[in-house]
């Protein structure tokens, strides 16, 4: 909200006109540098996050299917305290809370997304990433009047003071120890892919053109068999055939002969 300026009517006097022009001047050019005074307007911050150098800190390969590498995230958050809210074959999410001093409250929120790397279900990548808010503690003023009927319009005014957590923070944990102590506590309960090696990439499906039907083929027609000619078949059982004898001449014949 801008200052509020008001002007007093200046003395009559040469003097007083004087020395009112002069306490002008010194009152405005005090408002010139109020800005620069004020806490926060000094700053002229310029944020540049540090991303996208490293993906070793939050990455891990795991030789394990999804759902058996949220699993394992799932036990290694129970087992310090946290009290996951989402656990599936896909992401685990938990929550724990800290208190360091008696005004300061922390919350801290790991998540872990289990995704499967090629075919077969046999090597997943865990990603882990954890979330910092940070309240503080205010007494916050409720007031409140009570009217008393019958002896005319008194009020009495009732106040209350209630400590509220008041949200001024939030921020992804950045630091490297902190997700190099999870992944030791996360190895515990399922095998690691050996350092250095590559992660498995996912097919891409290659579009193939479609495969022609072969074309019909006219059928040929088979020359129609001679009249004259026999079967092969029956050919040859013809030539297997024995010789027919000839029948026996009566006595008849042979005297005639």
């Amino acid at each position: 909200m801008a200052p509020v300026i008001r002007f007093l009517p200046l003395p009559s006097t040469p003097l007083g006109r004087r020395l009112g022009l002069l306490a002008c001047a010194l009152l405005l050019a005090g408002c010139a540098r109020l800005p620069e005074a004020m806490p926060g307007l000094e700053r002229n911050l310029q944020f540049t996050p540090n991303d996208f150098d490293s993906t070793s800190m939050h990455t891990r390969h795991v030789l394990a299917s999804q759902a058996r590498t949220c699993e394992a995230a799932r036990r290694a958050l129970l087992s310090q305290g946290y009290l996951v809210n989402t656990a599936s074959a896909e992401m685990v999410a938990g929550r724990k809370y800290y208190q360091p001093q008696a005004d300061v409250h922390y919350e801290v929120e790991m998540r872990v997304v289990c995704a499967p790397e090629g075919q077969g279900d046999v090597r997943t990548s865990a990603f882990a990433s954890a979330l910092q808010d940070r309240y503080v503690i205010k007494k916050v003023n409720n007031s409140a009047s009570l009217g008393v009927g019958g002896i005319g319009s008194v009020s009495l005014p009732v106040s209350a003071t209630d400590d509220t957590l008041v949200k001024v923070g939030s921020e992804t944990i950045t630091d490297a120890q902190f997700y190099e102590r999870f992944f030791q506590l996360f190895e515990r309960y399922v095998p690691m892919a050996p350092a250095g090696t590559a992660s498995v990439q996912l097919p891409v499906p290659v579009a193939t053109a479609p495969v022609p039907a072969p074309a019909a083929t006219a059928a040929v027609p088979e020359p129609a068999a001679s009249a004259s000619q026999l079967p092969q078949q029956e050919r040859a059982a013809a030539a297997d055939a024995p010789a027919e004898q000839p029948a026996p001449q009566s006595i008849e014949q042979l005297m005639a002969q």
